[in-house]
């Protein structure tokens, strides 16, 4: 963990090479995925069945490859009384959030009597990545698969690591709506996504987070397949005052640490002993976390402490464009509202971020290392595309039609100049 005080001389470049260093995967990962890709873009499931009998040890055949619906219900059957109502109520949350968010077609006429518009139509076939590796996500298949069903999504195709299927995220799927699932992960399920693979037909469009070669799989199919971001490790911020209890603010910093140790944990506060507070609470929580091993790597390596008056917070945290930001104080807003390059802004003492990771309504899938500097969430505009509308008749072509060939003919495209001038009545 590092220490930066804000008055130090060196404060601008020593915080700069902070957010400078990279937690991303090494570039042999971007390879070993290039090599996947290729293999289930020409040999297909063959190719899929085969990384999964090598990568994951489990032998699947094209008859066992999808879960089957008896094997969701009896899966989401097992889940505890009180997780099934946890996943109800957040799924119910989610929806009526994502619900807002739906956009509205428009229709005019202007003044040179052109009718114009756009209209909105949902995407036919959305594939959701959900991790299966160091835990069960059921969080993740609501997260993405609720607004694609907001959205009028046609189909929505679930990938997650084979092996046994958690209850909780079954549970999830059926409560999203979820019936197509297949027992694949990594890379090579990226792929039959975007390829198709046998019995896997092809999607437009892959969502979800997942491991390095997840996502240098999703970056090399862009354009293939439209993606929604590319996940980096998780990332919070907390800016909190002396007001605040050490032991919140430690264990804010530990729920994005205990993600992964290249997860990124910063505390920005004005007062030093609260601070060193903050510091021990961590150091108590690490010795009983049952994820204490990750996040103490995370907090040692990537972990960030800075002293700095709260005024000047907003500029710090747009500096660090994170994913999160937590303003635990009094009026939070008078600072949160300066802040532009945040993926989640979180307020007030009452409210830690690990609400938003599940049952706020709002999406948790948001921006990384830096993206929110010029990225969004994911929200049904992910899962929806606009297609515009234009009609003249003559008055307005009449209008239109000229300045059109002109244009054409300063970029040297004369067919396009045709286009418009043929239909103009002086050419007949």
């Amino acid at each position: 963990m590092r220490r930066f005080d804000f008055s130090s001389p060196d404060f601008a470049q020593a915080f700069k090479a902070f957010l400078d260093e990279r937690r991303g995967s090494p570039a042999d990962v971007d390879a070993a995925a290039a090599d996947v890709l290729e293999a289930v873009r020409h040999g297909g499931l063959d190719a899929v069945l085969d990384y999964t009998r090598r990568f994951d040890k489990v032998e699947l055949t094209p008859d066992t490859v999808r879960v089957t619906a008896e094997e969701i219900e009896a899966g989401a059957a097992e889940c505890s009384q009180d997780v099934r109502e946890a996943i109800a109520f957040a799924a119910k949350r989610i929806r009526a959030y994502h619900s807002r968010q739906r956009p509205a077609d428009q229709a005019w006429t202007d003044e040179a009597g052109v009718e114009l518009g756009w209209r909105w139509t949902p995407l036919e076939a959305v594939g959701v990545y959900v991790p299966g590796g160091r835990a069960a996500y059921p969080s993740t298949v609501l997260m993405n698969a609720v607004p694609a069903q907001v959205a009028g999504v046609d189909r929505i195709a679930m990938v997650t690591p084979p092996g046994k299927l958690q209850p909780a995220v079954l549970a999830a799927a059926k409560e999203a709506g979820v019936t197509e699932i297949w027992r694949v992960g990594g890379a090579q399920a990226v792929a039959a996504l975007a390829y198709g693979a046998g019995p896997i037909l092809s999607v437009d469009k892959i969502v979800g987070p997942g491991n390095a070669y997840v996502t240098a799989a999703k970056r090399r199919l862009y354009g293939v397949v439209g993606i929604d971001a590319l996940a980096g490790p998780s990332e919070i911020v907390v800016v909190a005052d002396a007001q605040n209890n050490p032991d919140w603010i430690a264990a804010d910093l530990l729920s994005q640490a205990e993600h992964d140790p290249a997860a990124q944990s910063i505390l920005i506060t004005d007062d030093e002993a609260f601070a060193a507070a903050v510091e021990a609470a961590v150091a108590e929580r690490l010795k009983t976390l049952s994820t204490g091993q990750d996040a103490a790597a995370s907090w040692r390596d990537h972990g960030a402490v800075i002293i700095a008056p709260l005024d000047e917070s907003p500029a710090l945290v747009d500096a660090i464009a994170p994913e999160h930001v937590e303003f635990a104080m009094e009026n939070p807003e008078a600072l949160s509202d300066r802040v532009r390059h945040a993926g989640a802004i979180f307020l007030g003492r009452l409210t830690p971020e690990a609400i938003g990771d599940y049952v706020a309504g709002s999406n948790h899938v948001l921006p990384t290392s830096r993206a929110a500097r010029f990225q969004s969430g994911l929200s049904i505009y992910d899962f929806i595309k606009r297609t515009s509308i234009v009609k003249c008749d003559a008055a307005s072509f009449g209008i239109l039609g000229p300045h059109t060939a002109a244009l054409a003919e300063a970029e040297g495209l004369p067919a396009h100049a045709l286009s418009a001038s043929i239909r103009l009545p002086s050419k007949g």
